[in-house]
């Protein structure tokens, strides 16, 4: 029998100082596009530590899950990534320290919500459901009804 794999997202709320907003990447490989920071659960680590592992590969930034044991949503449809049946499990928590690309990151940006939501209509993400991800977000935080 064959299992799909497993993986982590993030939905990681940062303040530069300067702005606010989520952090979002550039992916390097395949599948190009726009994605939430995230990766493959490796063994040996809970979810959350492989949250907190994926957040600092890829944006460089300390990633504190806010509510451990409690994601934000699971997305598991099997075609959801092109590369095999991934099932993710996405976080929500807060960015601490310095962003940075890393990782299979070409580059990680700060986006504020307005940003974000504009995104939603006119940007090419790698993951279709990541739309569906943060809609859930900010449906959560009371940014979309």
């Amino acid at each position: 029998m064959k299992c799909p794999y497993l993986a982590t997202d993030l939905i990681i709320e940062y303040n530069d100082g300067k702005k606010e907003g989520i952090v979002l990447i550039e992916r390097r490989d395949p599948p190009y596009g726009i994605a939430l920071p995230g990766g493959m659960a490796e063994y040996g680590l809970t979810l959350e530590e492989n949250a907190a592992k994926e957040g600092l590969e890829e944006s460089g930034l300390e990633f504190i899950v806010e509510n451990p044991g409690n994601p934000l949503c699971v997305r598991s449809k099997p075609d959801r990534d092109p590369r095999a049946h991934v099932v993710s499990v996405t976080y929500v928590g807060q960015g601490k320290g310095t962003l940075k690309a890393g990782d299979d990151a070409k580059a990680a940006g700060l986006y504020s919500i307005d940003e974000v939501i504009g995104l939603l209509d006119t940007a090419q993400f790698a993951f279709e459901d990541h739309k569906e991800i943060i809609r859930t977000f900010l449906k959560y935080r009371g940014y979309l009804k």
